[in-house]
């Protein structure tokens, strides 16, 4: 052999460690470094709940920093940029609900992002359905068709509260009111609390809030339940029947959270973020205290969250149009 042959099979030798660095890189677990959860709310929101409770356990079997950072502001769409322009390796995220990932793309016109487009979609975190819930002191009606003829008795001269033009619980009383004939005058708060405790003193009559915030109201009996939202009834609130029980076929509704990342995510890193974050969701012991919450946990796969998304966003689409529904 001569020296120009040892050189070419040295080289060729020296080739291939290069090579492996690379692909054990690729299959490293994540997170693999601290991760940063955007939650484009308040602290103690929902979203920033479910993402503090997701991200300890994650911490957990990780032994990684896990980080949730709030970065509120103009219904989620400030945190949602700051994700949008980040890397996409894995080290930020955004957890966010429903207003972020579908009702922002049906109310506004000149919203400057895309959820479906400009984001990689990793799952459906949680879900919860809203209650319709009356101020017993004002409302004789105890289940929907006598709440219905209340209404329509009423003539337009009832008030419902909500959390703000645009969230879950404004859209579901706008599509009650499409679906049942009803008129009903819309006063928006800022936030769950003081929608329900308007709604207590009696200067809104009805509203549809979330069902792991109004429990503790209907139980003391400040508030009275007509029905829920949900597919089926609720272990916190057995003794309320759905709204599809009660006789308005197909009217179910949930306020949902989902989990994203920036746009371009290599498949099998999401695909690894999902997992991870999937199972910190089932965790027994953070799944129960969010299910304590009212709270189910979904933890979907990417493939069924998108669909879902598009589903969600063409059904409130319709559900703005139709009211004539604008932003603020």
């Amino acid at each position: 052999m001569n020296r120009r042959q040892m050189l070419g099979l040295a080289a060729g030798g020296l080739a291939a460690p290069i090579l492996r660095p690379g692909r054990a890189r690729a299959q490293e677990a994540w997170p693999s470094k601290p991760v940063t959860i955007i939650v484009p709310f308040a602290p103690g929101s929902s979203s920033d709940i479910i993402a503090r409770a997701m991200a300890q356990a994650l911490q957990v079997s990780s032994g990684k920093g896990i980080v949730v950072e709030n970065r509120p502001g103009a219904t989620g769409e400030i945190g949602a940029r700051v994700v949008i322009r980040a890397a996409p390796d894995g080290g930020l995220l955004m957890h966010a609900p429903i207003s972020t990932w579908a009702i922002n793309a049906a109310l506004r016109p000149n919203l400057s992002y895309d959820p479906t487009r400009d984001f990689t979609g990793l799952m459906q975190t949680v879900r919860t359905p809203n209650v319709l819930v009356v101020n017993p002191d004002q409302v004789p009606a105890t289940d929907l068709a006598g709440f219905v003829a209340w209404l329509k008795q009423r003539a337009g001269r009832a008030a419902y509260s909500s959390s703000g033009v645009g969230s879950s619980d404004h859209l579901t009383a706008e599509m009650f009111k499409q679906r049942t004939g009803t008129e009903a005058s819309h006063i928006p708060y800022s936030g769950g609390g003081p929608a329900t405790t308007d709604l207590i003193a009696g200067n809104v009559q009805f509203s549809f809030q979330n069902l792991g915030s109004i429990a503790p109201h209907i139980r003391d009996g400040r508030v009275r339940a007509i029905v829920t939202t949900a597919s089926a009834r609720n272990l916190i609130l057995p003794e309320a029947p759905t709204a599809t029980e009660a006789g308005l076929a197909d009217f179910v509704v949930y306020s949902w959270q989902a989990l994203g990342g920036p746009p371009g995510m290599a498949p099998a890193l999401a695909a690894q973020v999902q997992a991870a974050c999937a199972a910190a969701l089932r965790q027994p012991e953070t799944a129960k205290r969010l299910t304590d919450l009212g709270f189910e946990i979904v933890a979907s796969t990417q493939e069924a969250f998108a669909g879902f998304q598009r589903e969600e966003i063409a059904r409130w689409k319709d559900v703005v149009q139709k009211g004539r529904i604008a932003p603020e």
